[in-house]
């Protein structure tokens, strides 16, 4: 007996959705949502806010005319369904992969991926852009944006709600509202007045009586708003909305395709005037038990079993250097009541949530709001408390005017504490630390650290809480440590000095930060080729151990530097310093390894660390290469990426 077709079998491309009637739709979500929980068990990546979208994802792409339409995710990490029916589905079990599917939207990878989007709030800027170039080119299509709650927090959100509305821009802007965070009633009262709100009747009864109210006195044209205002808020709460300019309609059940098709067919279909606020209510990790009872944990999940919810977890031999940040700060805090902790809504990202539950009061979650974040802290310490930002690399960038402005020029005591220093695997490009080096480097009076390891994380922080007088920061990787024994007491470091691990007289590698291991075996192998090897680990990125360095170059043939980010970073700070000093009187081979000039795919770590060349092998073959030797076959950087 021939087995009846799946309708997820049935589509390619959105395109083929609009063969099915409603309760088709219904039934190819319940697919849909088995699809993506099949496949993130799989692959592990981000799940909950996945499985919240899927009937708001069906419904998008039955109505509305993809790509001709644009359709921009806000963040891209709820994508996955978005992907599976855009022609992606075949290749949906290799996303995060090396090689495989990118685990936010992307340009280069689909035509129905109009904005890639990996950091926050941007959906509205990038789709009112979209518009603006669509009606100067005198085009007619629309434009969707898909922001969350969470996103709608950021300043940049406003930004471009208070552009569009003053624009009276035609843009719709969709709220995947996941946390009831604004408005909870969507019921079927709701659904009835909303859907009544975006039909064409309304629409164009509401266009005709602005047009007669213009040709009576004002008090007829307050009275008729104020009527308006009266019907729409008995089940609205968009007031804010409207007051920057958006039509507003909601909220929504956007798990309800009976809700949710009749308002987008009238959006759809309407000519309205302005931008359009659509406020959808949804639950992240519906339809998967495990997920909804556990939204934090089922954000990003590893591997997992899908009939339990159990996720696979390879077994720890040291314990993360964000918890170890976590748990040394909330000892410093124990003794010193001035420490205060920031976080731009990553509590458990940061390690915070651990500090929050000892110290409440002192932990501040400001929401995705980088600027603020920092702005905030420099309030802090100009009144002697001591705060902590503890910010990811990446995001860091975004308030890098407050970085210069608010604590750099006014020489304020801000510690940062930047995670996901370096390159952070699955998540790519978007998210790796791949700059903060250089951003901070530039400035002056700038104090920037990176410790070897967990212990020397311990020290880095205990170094921070007694710079008193100027902004520091220190950077360390994602994941585990490398399982050395941490000390019970801390010793904070003395100011731009560094440390010899290892003593040699031909080759020196000065490492800065965790690529001091990698350093140790460059120099096991290069002592097999019969080269005395110095190792030091730097310690400061700024300012450098100019004393040191001095040493270093006068001692040794050759200098190579290793370090996990940009050029411009620490590298560059020992070169500008050399080619000033007598150092370089003698002939010095200096080498520095950073990443390359090119953003770095997704992949394992060890593996991305290798096609930046700052691997140990990678520092073998620099050497040998500066001192003439041949390299062996085995070092071929492009065979091990």
């Amino acid at each position: 007996m021939k087995t009846q077709k799946s309708l997820l079998d049935k589509v390619k491309f959105p395109k083929d959705l609009k063969k099915f009637d409603d309760q088709q739709l219904k039934v190819f979500c319940k697919e849909l949502r088995d699809e993506v929980i099949d496949a993130v068990s799989v692959t592990g990546g981000h799940l909950g806010a996945g499985l919240g979208v899927v009937e708001l994802t069906v419904a998008i792409h039955s109505v509305f005319n993809t790509p001709n339409d644009k359709l921009i995710w806000d963040v891209g990490h709820q994508c996955y369904p978005h992907k599976v029916i855009t022609g992606r589905r075949e290749k949906i079990r290799t996303i995060r992969q090396p090689g495989g599917l990118y685990g936010f939207t992307k340009r280069s990878e689909s035509e129905y991926d109009p904005f890639g989007a990996a950091h926050s709030s941007t959906s509205i800027s990038a789709g009112l852009g979209m518009a603006v170039a669509r009606d100067l080119k005198k085009e007619d299509h629309q434009v969707i944006c898909v922001i969350g709650d969470g996103a709608i927090s950021a300043g940049m959100a406003y930004e471009a709600m208070n552009n569009a509305g003053s624009m009276n821009a035609k843009l719709i802007v969709i709220l995947n509202d996941n946390d009831m965070s604004i408005a909870p009633p969507v019921g079927a009262m709701s659904a009835y007045l909303s859907r009544l709100l975006s039909g064409k009747t309304f629409q164009s009864a509401r266009s005709l009586a602005k047009h007669m109210a213009k040709k009576f006195p004002k008090s007829f044209q307050n009275m008729a708003a104020k009527a308006e205002e009266y019907m729409r808020g008995m089940v609205t709460g968009g007031t804010l909305f409207e007051e920057l300019g958006f039509f507003y309609i909601g909220p929504i059940d956007g798990h309800n395709l009976d809700h949710l098709l009749p308002v987008l067919r009238n959006l759809q279909k309407s000519k309205w005037d302005g931008p359009v606020f659509v406020h959808v209510v949804t639950k992240k990790g519906y339809g998967y038990e495990p997920a909804e009872k556990s939204e934090d944990k089922y954000h990003g999940v590893s591997k997992f079993n899908v009939v339990t919810g159990e996720q696979v977890k390879s077994a720890s031999k040291a314990p993360s250097y964000t918890k170890v940040f976590a748990n040394a700060l909330v000892k410093h805090a124990q003794k010193d009541k001035s420490i205060v902790a920031i976080t731009a809504a990553m509590p458990s990202g940061t390690g915070l949530d651990i500090f929050e539950k000892k110290f409440p009061k002192r932990t501040f979650d400001v929401g995705i709001a980088e600027q603020h974040a920092v702005t905030f802290a420099a309030g802090l310490a100009t009144r002697g408390m001591k705060p902590f930002a503890a910010i990811y690399s990446t995001f860091l960038q975004r308030a890098y005017d407050q970085v210069v402005h608010d604590v750099a020029i006014q020489s304020l005591p801000v510690r940062f504490a930047i995670d996901r220093a370096g390159q952070v695997g699955a998540d790519g490009a978007t998210h790796a630390g791949s700059f903060d080096l250089a951003y901070l480097c530039t400035l002056p009076n700038f104090v920037v650290m990176a410790p070897s390891d967990e212990n020397e994380l311990c020290n880095c922080i205990a170094t921070s809480t007694q710079i008193n007088d100027k902004p520091s920061a220190f950077r360390y990787p994602r994941g585990e440590g490398v399982g050395v024994k941490i000390n019970e007491k801390p010793e904070p470091w003395q100011i731009g000095k560094g440390k010899i691990i290892r003593e040699g007289n031909q080759v020196c590698i000065l490492s800065l930060g965790t690529r001091l291991g990698d350093s140790l075996i460059a120099s096991e192998k290069l002592a097999s080729y019969g080269l005395s090897t110095t190792v030091v680990d730097a310690r400061f990125a700024k300012p450098i151990d100019e004393l040191l360095i001095t040493q270093l170059a006068r001692d040794h043939e050759v200098l190579v530097t290793v370090e996990e980010g940009s050029i411009g970073g620490f590298s560059a700070q020992v070169m500008s310093f050399l080619t000033k000093t007598a150092a370089l009187d003698r002939e010095l081979k200096f080498r520095p390894l950073f990443f390359p000039n090119r953003f770095i795919n997704h992949g394992k770590p060890d593996h991305q660390n290798i096609e930046c060349g700052i691997d140990h092998d990678s520092i073998v073959k620099t050497v040998l290469g500066a001192l003439g030797i041949a390299t062996p076959a085995k070092f071929s950087i492009e065979e091990r990426a």
